[in-house]
Order: structure tokens, then sequence, then C-alpha cells
């Protein structure tokens, strides 16, 4: 089994700053391309930012120049640091990945499409 657990989120002033980390448990193989999903009240899941395995980096246009995203593949987890944060960042924040391969002494599991719970950042004064 795989899971992907989110922390960090909670409540930020506006032109504040939050860390979000993502971490995967498991007996993890490896892990493609993880991504930072969110969705706000009343709209669709966007992507924010995504990173590949070897740690190639892309931004929504509302996140370029404020967000970072980052990985550590021998912690097995991915972070994105948002930072000039305004109330239209409020969302559930998600990570994502393609693919994670799952290793044990009997079996070799890939699964695809693999989503954490989530974690709410609201920014609000």
């Amino acid at each position: 089994q795989v899971q992907l657990v989110e922390s960090g989120g909670g409540l930020v002033q506006p032109g504040g700053s939050l860390r979000l980390s993502c971490a995967a448990s498991g007996s993890i193989f490896s892990i493609a391309a993880l991504h930072w999903y969110r969705q706000a009240p009343g709209k669709q899941r966007e992507l924010v930012a995504g990173i590949t395995s070897d740690g190639v980096t892309n931004y929504s246009d509302s996140a370029k120049g404020r967000f970072i995203i980052s990985r550590d593949n021998a912690k097995n987890t991915v972070s994105l640091q948002m930072n000039s944060l305004n109330p239209e960042d409020t969302a559930v924040y998600y990570c994502h990945t393609d693919e994670v391969v799952v290793t044990s002494a009997v079996s070799v599991n890939r699964y695809l499409d693999v989503w954490g719970q989530g974690t709410l950042v609201t920014v609000s004064s």
C-alpha cells in the first residue's frame, strides 16, 4: 500500500508565507513526477506546480515567481514554499504523483495517479 500525506496548511495573513510538505509512506522504490494541485471553494482543481524525477520544475502563471517546488528523493518528500500569499490562494492543496512503485518481499506494485488527502490553506486577515 502507498499513501501521500500532506502537512503545513493553516491560516496565514495576506502577504505571508507557508511551506507545505508531502511525504510518501510505504516501501517506496521510486516516485515519478510530483505535483501540487489546489481546489478552491466552488472551483475546479488546478495544477499549481510540478517537478520531475530529475528536478525539472514547472509552475502555473499564478504561482510563478511566488512559489517554489522541491523534492527530496532520499526522503520521498515534496515541498511547496509559498510566498506573498493572497486570499485567492485559499484552497485545499493536494500532492499528487503520476506513478509510485512499491516493493515488498513478495510483490512489486505500480500505483498510478496517486493523490493525498489534502491540506487546507486559508489566507485571510
